[in-house]
């Protein structure tokens, strides 16, 4: 497994996970396909220029353009202030297969192996299982059940946080 930066190329990957009502149940539902192209576009000039880290999952780097799906730290403003969050989504033909986890870690590790992003959050839908499993295997915290706000829709979440020089597992 590798990861590496969101390209322009990366659209029909955004689209499977981001406009699909399954992909997107813990998260209000599927986002609509009309303006996907400019996300993508925006997440990798952010990417390029090292302002986020949008990466796309490898699943075996000798076919770089089969990906399972992204994991992605970013920074923006809350109530509360400024965070830098993690989150991850794995397509649906490579779930249960540990990927999700070992791109978590290792974006973790990156942050870690460069002291950058601080104290890092994740807020999973409190009833995925699988998301809220990675954040306990890899050494998140859980600090309490939330209210985030994600596409206009209010959520049930789970707030977890990590510090990846002390924390990872």
């Amino acid at each position: 497994m590798q990861l590496r930066n969101v390209s322009p190329d990366d659209v029909d990957a955004y689209v499977r996970m981001r406009c699909d009502p399954v992909m997107m149940t813990d998260l209000g539902g599927p986002l609509p396909c009309k303006g996907m192209a400019d996300k993508v576009r925006r997440d990798a000039q952010q990417a390029a220029a090292d302002l986020a880290w949008f990466k796309m999952i490898v699943p075996d780097p000798t076919s770089p353009d089969v990906v399972a799906g992204t994991v992605t730290i970013w920074s923006h403003d809350t109530e509360d202030g400024a965070i830098s969050e993690i989150g991850w989504m794995v397509l649906p033909e490579f779930q249960g297969q540990g990927l999700g986890r070992r791109a978590v870690r290792a974006l973790l590790e990156q942050a870690r192996d460069q002291d950058r992003w601080g104290v890092v959050p994740a807020f999973p839908a409190s009833n995925n299982a699988a998301s809220n499993g990675i954040c306990r295997s890899v050494g998140f915290r859980f600090v309490s059940e939330v209210d985030v706000t994600f596409a206009g829709q209010v959520l049930k979440s789970n707030h977890w946080v990590i510090a990846p020089w002390t924390d990872l597992a």
